[in-house]
């Protein structure tokens, strides 16, 4: 991971904001989000078409814990929109002008963030006892249905703030 605090790895141009480098590497992630939101947008089901899993996402509901976990962890690392975030997400933290003890403390704040989708439906599956597959089932089946609407928005926003934080950073 960039964020390593007491690495010693100078991500900034001192006193002066981040290096070029960062700005860079935030300019073609932001250009990436653009994409992936134009894309996602394009993909979209069209009104009036039901939303139909693939075969592998139906295949899940059979899967064991050990291998749920596995494929969780699987898609954690090879999904290129998580990639985008981590890489995003860690060079702003690195870049930015805040002490060891405050990069550290956002790193893991970014952490529990993106764990959020994992940690929330856990803990409804643990607390809410019979109702949870009524629950959890609900939930997947809308998050399913109004994928696009959720993820579109997602990518052009932090693409937007990508961008706009390079040429900002870039003009001063």
């Amino acid at each position: 991971m960039i964020v390593l605090p007491g690495s010693g790895a100078d991500v900034s141009q001192g006193a002066g904001g981040p290096a070029a480098w960062t700005l860079w590497l935030e300019l073609a992630l932001g250009v990436l989000f653009l994409l992936m939101g134009v894309k996602q947008w394009k993909d979209r089901p069209r009104e009036g078409r039901d939303t139909q899993p693939s075969d592998w996402m139906k295949a899940i509901d059979r899967f064991t814990p050990a291998k749920a976990a596995g494929l969780a962890a699987a898609l954690a690392v090879a999904n290129p929109k998580n990639l985008v975030l981590a890489v995003g997400g860690a060079v702003s933290i690195a870049s930015s002008t805040a002490t060891t003890g405050g990069k550290t403390i956002a790193a893991a704040l970014m952490v529990l963030t993106a764990s959020l989708c994992t940690l929330l439906p856990l803990a409804v599956y643990l607390f809410d006892g019979t109702r949870s597959p009524k629950v959890l089932g609900e939930w997947k089946a809308w998050m399913a249905a109004h994928n696009a609407a959720i993820m579109t928005p997602l990518f052009l926003v932090l693409g937007a703030k990508y961008v706009g934080d390079t040429v900002s950073g870039l003009t001063t």
